[in-house]
């Protein structure tokens, strides 16, 4: 259990900061699914020596949580204790180093491919179809199409939650099927990503494909957060939940997408509990009816509204 009102006593030490911080931010503007309860701290830094300043202030004591863009993430209800950091649009810079591009882990995936595209470089078309930002891309291995980050991460730049930083090689992050080895103690500050000169005309043309995939096949329109449930070995998740007849199930303002059922949606007045809990009842029809248990791809984060994790 961290240390109570964590805004009110090591905060006043701090050395000048050049980034956001604030005390009880609201974060359900920062999720995709515009749910969720405050933040006890909130800081957005201007620069990766902002960041570095406030980590090497903080007591260890003080829970630490690192937010992108809000897309495969549920804030719950009651809030988030801690420091809630956001990696905005000051962390993600891009820039070409050869055949690589060095990207801030703020920079959205979508910014990213259209930023290869417009390099020449070819092989991160992927990322036009993956909803984030490379900071969580990386931590998640995030993948489409046939394509993760595995396949094109030279190198990442990580920070301790002391400050300290250390660049890891694709290679030593333990990298599988959405998952890394990095701890909830790393902060992702940039990544270095390999691509392939190619004809720009050809590498627009794929991500118009990817573009039409998502937007025929997914309800990309709703207040989602991605892909709810990670796929099974051999297995679809989509699949499994519309073959337990969870196709538009209903929990208060949640619903089960009929477009794609691997989708959770709010249709304007779900909470994150009606969220997270109608999520747990499609794990529990497909774990009766298919024999096979859902592992949730959504990262949840925070406390219930009854104050429980």
């Amino acid at each position: 259990m961290m240390a109570a009102h964590a805004s009110s006593h090591w905060t006043e030490d701090l050395p000048p900061l050049k980034g956001r911080l604030e005390a009880n931010v609201p974060l359900a503007r920062y999720s995709w699914f515009r749910t969720g309860g405050p933040a006890e701290l909130f800081f957005e830094p201007a620069d990766q020596d902002d960041l570095c300043a406030l980590l090497g202030t903080l007591p260890a004591d003080v829970r630490l949580t690192v937010l992108g863009v809000g897309s495969n993430i549920l804030i719950r209800d009651g809030g988030v204790d801690g420091l809630v950091i956001r990696m905005g649009k000051a962390m993600g810079q891009i820039a070409r180093d050869g055949d690589c591009l060095m990207v801030g882990a703020g920079a959205s995936d979508f910014a990213v491919a259209h930023a290869a595209r417009d390099y020449g470089l070819s092989g991160l078309e992927f990322l036009r179809g993956v909803p984030g930002s490379i900071g969580g891309a990386v931590r998640m291995n995030a993948g489409a199409y046939g394509v993760e980050m595995a396949d094109i991460l030279v190198d990442a730049c990580i920070m301790d939650r002391f400050g300290h930083i250390r660049t890891v090689a694709c290679a030593d992050l333990d990298f599988s099927y959405r998952h890394s080895g990095l701890s909830d103690r790393d902060v992702v500050v940039s990544a270095r990503l390999r691509g392939v000169p190619g004809e720009r005309e050809r590498i627009e043309a794929r991500m118009a494909e990817i573009s039409k995939a998502r937007e025929d096949a997914q309800p990309l329109r709703s207040r989602t957060g991605g892909s709810t449930f990670k796929n099974p070995p051999g297995m679809k998740a989509w699949e499994l939940i519309d073959r337990a007849g969870c196709r538009g199930m209903t929990l208060g303002g949640a619903q089960i997408s009929e477009k794609h059922t691997n989708f959770l949606i709010n249709t304007g007045t779900a909470s994150s509990g009606d969220l997270e809990d109608l999520g747990d009842m499609v794990r529990q029809c497909v774990a009766d009816q298919c024999g096979v248990t859902l592992d949730w791809e959504i990262r949840r984060i925070g406390k219930r509204a009854g104050g429980a994790r």
